[in-house]
């Protein structure tokens, strides 16, 4: 047992200090036994109106990855999850997952197991038995979809189209209603892809996700399911969850 509440597991995480989404959907997830540690990771809600914008969000946001990762082992964590999506593909390459991994376990002293988005997404993807192509919605900026071509190109997945929905600041990515997002999921679907991914941590698609499973007969594999849901499995839990996509509930 590790603690009284966290007696199978707990979790450090950290997000951006603006996210107001992956606090609430990683709890709605949470297995029984198992508590989240939130870290912050400091960045202004700073205007974003063009790709520039959105690449110095970016390295202001890279900067305060090992602080926040401090605050969040003061918690002593069992394992740790990147509650940012575009970090987690910012390189450009799979060895840039590798290497932020390594920046977290020196930050923990400690082989300390980390999930990141890159990972979780190329998983769901392979269980899902998609095979190459897919598409994209977010609420980033173009400069996003080199990254993430770089990401998944090598594991074999064509990215068909993106829908870049470009937030205006940081916490506007989820000030947004149900219609919005549907109508994005919308926008790229199409008989030529096999899945749809939302990328953007701080999009609050879990539940329309599994929603639009249902409607689009195919996988919607939203990133923060994703993440959370190759945390647990990672780390040897199991549990089956409903209303969070078929990742959860069939794998």
């Amino acid at each position: 047992m590790r603690d009284y509440l966290a007696w199978r597991l707990a979790f450090g995480v950290t997000t951006p200090s603006t996210n107001t989404v992956v606090q609430p959907e990683y709890d709605d997830m949470r297995p029984p036994g198992v508590t989240n540690h939130l870290a912050r990771m400091t960045i202004a809600d700073m205007p974003v109106r063009n790709d520039a914008d959105f690449e110095e969000l970016l390295r202001l946001i890279d900067g305060s990855l090992e602080d926040a990762v401090a605050r969040a082992m003061d918690a002593k964590p069992n394992a740790f999850i990147l509650g940012i999506s575009a970090l987690s593909v910012w390189g450009g390459t799979p060895q840039w997952g590798e290497d932020l991994k390594k920046r977290i376990r020196a930050v923990a002293k400690s082989d300390i197991p980390v999930s990141l988005a890159c990972d979780a997404v190329v998983e769901a993807l392979k269980r899902h038995g998609v095979k190459k192509k897919i598409a994209v919605m977010e609420p980033y900026y173009p400069p996003i979809e080199h990254r993430l071509r770089g990401v998944l190109g090598p594991h074999g997945y064509e990215i068909v189209r993106f829908n870049h929905m470009r937030g205006k600041n940081p916490t506007s990515y989820s000030v947004l209603t149900a219609r919005d997002m549907i109508q994005a999921i919308k926008s790229i679907d199409g008989d030529d892809i096999e899945a749809i991914v939302q990328f953007g941590a701080n999009l609050p698609m879990a539940r329309i996700a599994d929603e639009a499973e249902r409607w689009l007969d195919k996988p919607v594999i939203s990133v923060n399911v994703a993440t959370y849901w190759h945390a647990c499995r990672m780390n040897g839990l199991d549990d089956k969850l409903y209303g969070f996509t078929q990742l959860f509930s069939r794998f």
